[in-house]
This record gives C-alpha cells, sequence and structure tokens, in this order.
C-alpha cells in the first residue's frame, strides 16, 4: 500500500468521484471506501479509518484531506494535488458558473433530484458505517466507545464533540483494548519528510498570522485572506464554515445575505466538497470572477492540506509504535460512532421525512450491501425513483 500508482490514474479515479460523489463530507468518506479500501485497495480498512480520525482532528475540510493524502500515498505530492484538483473541479465550476448568473435551477423537478441526492447520501453513509463497524469494532471494548461516542454526540451535536469523542476513545481504547492483538495494517508510507512537514506546519502559521497584516498593507491581499482564515480555524466541514464566511464577505458588505443564501442553496445540489462554495463567493465580490474564484478556493483549502503535510511524517512513527495500536483501536471505534451520528443527523433527519424516503433509502443500502451495485448507479437509480415518486 505503497505509492505505486500514476499521477493519472490517481486524476481518473478522483474525477469519477467529483462528479458522482454527492451527500456532503461524511458521504465523500463513504464513497472513498468503496472506491479506495474495497474496490481499489489502495488502502486498507484500519488504515483508513486512521487517515480519517487524524483529518477529523485537523482543523479543514476533513474529506478533501482525506483525499489528498490518499492522492498523496498513492501518486506522491503530483498525485495529492491532482487528487484534490479532480474531486473539486466539477463542483467549483458549477459554482463559478452559478456566480456568473448560468442560473440556479428551481422548481419541483429540482427540488426532487435534491431530495434524491439526500437519500443516496443516507445510503452511502449507512453502508460505510455498517462497513467499519464490522471491521473496527468486532469486540465488547470496541462496541462499547462506539455507542458511547453515538450517544455522545447525540445528546451534545457538534464539531468539538466529535473531537472530544474521538479524544476519549483514544484514550480508553489505551487502557481497555490494550490486549487486543493489532490490525495487521501495512505501514502507509507517505512520501513527506519531517522537514517537510515542519516546514509546512511553518508555513500555515506563518500566514495565519501574516495575512491579516498583509491585507492592511494590501488590500489585494484581504480576499485570500478571509478564506485562508475560515479554512484554518474551522472544524466540522462545509456547514461549520458558513457562519465564519457570512461573518466577513455579509458582514462587511462585500455581497449581500440574498446573494449569499442562494449559492449555499446551489452548493447542495452538486458533489464533491462543500468548501467549493468559496468559488461561488470569490466570483461574486471579486473585481475579476475568475481570479476571485481562484483565489477563493486556494486560500480555503491551502491551510487544512498544511497541517496535514505536517502532520503525517509524525502520525506514520506515532502508528508504528506497538503501544499505540491500542490507543488507535479505540480512536476508530469511535470513528465509527461519530459516523453513525452523522448519519442520523444531518443526514438522516435532512433527507426522510416519509415512509417513501425510507424505503428508497434502503433499496439504496441494500443494492450497495447486499448486491454490491457500484455507488454512481445507486445514484442514478434512487433519484430517478425518487421523481417519479414525487411526481404521483
Amino acid at each position: 500500500m505503497s505509492g505505486c500508482g500514476s499521477p493519472a490514474e490517481v486524476f481518473r479515479a478522483f474525477l469519477k468521484l467529483g462528479v458522482s460523489a454527492f451527500g456532503g463530507p461524511v458521504a465523500h468518506l463513504g464513497y472513498f471506501r468503496d472506491e479506495f479500501v474495497r474496490r481499489r485497495r489502495w488502502i486498507d480498512e484500519a488504515g483508513y479509518a486512521e487517515l480519517v480520525a487524524l483529518c477529523q482532528f485537523l482543523p479543514g475540510p476533513a474529506s478533501s484531506q482525506v483525499g489528498f493524502a490518499l492522492g498523496l500515498l498513492r501518486g506522491g505530492f503530483p498525485g495529492a494535488c491532482l487528487a484534490w484538483l479532480a474531486f473539486t473541479l466539477p463542483s467549483a465550476l458549477f459554482m463559478f458558473l452559478v456566480a456568473l448568473g448560468a442560473g440556479v435551477y428551481g422548481g419541483s423537478f429540482s427540488q426532487s433530484v435534491l431530495h434524491g441526492l439526500k437519500l443516496v447520501a443516507v445510503a452511502i453513509v449507512a453502508q460505510a458505517v455498517w462497513g467499519m463497524a464490522r471491521s473496527l469494532c468486532p469486540d465488547l471494548p470496541r462496541k462499547t466507545i462506539a455507542l458511547a461516542a453515538l450517544v455522545a454526540l447525540l445528546v451534545l451535536p457538534g464539531a468539538w464533540t466529535q473531537l472530544a469523542v474521538i479524544a476519549a476513545g483514544a484514550a480508553v481504547g489505551g487502557i481497555a483494548c490494550s490486549g487486543i492483538a493489532p490490525h495487521e495494517t501495512a505501514m502507509l508510507r507517505f512520501p513527506v519528510s519531517r522537514r517537510a512537514g515542519a516546514i509546512a506546519l511553518a508555513l500555515y502559521f506563518v500566514l495565519l498570522f501574516g495575512l491579516p497584516l498583509l491585507a492592511v498593507a494590501v488590500p489585494g491581499a484581504a480576499l485570500f485572506e478571509v478564506f485562508y482564515r475560515a479554512g484554518a480555524l474551522v472544524f466540522g466541514g462545509g456547514h461549520v464554515v458558513l457562519p465564519l464566511l457570512e461573518a466577513r464577505v455579509v458582514g462587511e458588505g462585500w455581497t449581500t445575505a440574498d446573494v449569499f443564501l442562494a449559492g449555499y442553496g446551489a452548493a447542495q445540489a452538486v458533489p464533491g466538497p462543500l468548501f467549493t462554495f468559496a468559488a461561488y463567493l470569490g466570483a461574486a465580490v471579486g473585481a475579476q470572477p475568475l481570479a476571485g474564484a481562484v483565489t477563493a478556493l486556494l486560500g480555503i483549502f491551502l491551510p487544512g492540506f498544511l497541517l496535514l503535510v505536517g502532520a503525517l511524517p509524525y502520525w506514520d512513527a506515532v502508528r508504528a509504535r506497538p503501544a499505540a495500536h491500542a490507543v488507535i483501536a479505540g480512536a476508530n471505534a469511535a470513528v465509527v460512532g461519530v459516523l453513525a451520528a452523522a448519519l442520523y443527523r444531518p443526514v438522516w433527519t435532512s433527507a426522510v421525512a416519509a415512509l417513501s424516503d425510507v424505503l428508497i433509502a434502503l433499496l439504496g443500502f441494500a443494492l450497495l450491501v447486499r448486491f454490491k451495485w457500484p455507488p454512481w448507479s445507486v445514484v442514478l437509480l434512487t433519484v430517478a425513483v425518487t421523481v417519479m415518486a414525487a411526481a404521483y
């Protein structure tokens, strides 16, 4: 499971997901698991869970960070950059066109399509929870950790609770899972030296504290600073970053609340990362729409990637220690609970409103788990069934 693929292979794999991975960051992790753990076998189940746990700890878009890391693992830094580009470009292009006035689709048909995509997300996330629970929670201690994480997040939802339950799972796992034989997981040999990691971390903090000063001296740097700060400080993914952006972009009069919310609504109907909302805002507020969109996209994604590159060399060293396996086993079990909580809220609660929705989501889940249909075909069928159900 080392880097033995070509950058072109990485680009093609992620481009397919960039045009088909609907449903937000939690669903994206399900798509990634199906594509890169189950189908392509770039990484095994335990290694993937550890990678997800690491990215949950870091600020930034967790699913995009996982994708970046998978591209890095398979194709080095060119593969990492192409993984991000391929996964991000389709939705970023759509959001850019929306900002130019190419149109935000309305009407009952588009609402039915959007609803079908939400039901697809239910099936995809349920499949991920099912598969990871079977693999990563095979015994009572880890089942208990996962259940406790689930209950904690249902009682007190939020990004900080996610971090707390993963940390608690790791701590409990260090004690309760000490007698568990470690997973036979191949080392994730990321091509990142400790020197490169240290440079990435230093650059992260230099930009975080230096950009506000630069923006005062150079007004043109203000747009990059706003989006870099939002990406650098947010935990929990795209939905969590919205209040930070709204406070700066709308609060400082760069655009109106109506324009802001119209873009947010359009972002729900596209595949890929929700952070591509930045392309819409950058184009809407920038003097030159294309330059504004590119600046905003680079600004919001860069800090999460710098942190990931900075953490990866030390993560490999930590997970190589035998004593760390019990801690990682506990963290992995907590991640299952985190995903299960996300399956209920927001995925289930935002998608399922009637018995027909339950049946359609169950159909998608059965096709994925029992009949092994590829996700893209489940997307098409689920949306078609939802549209037909809404018409009658």
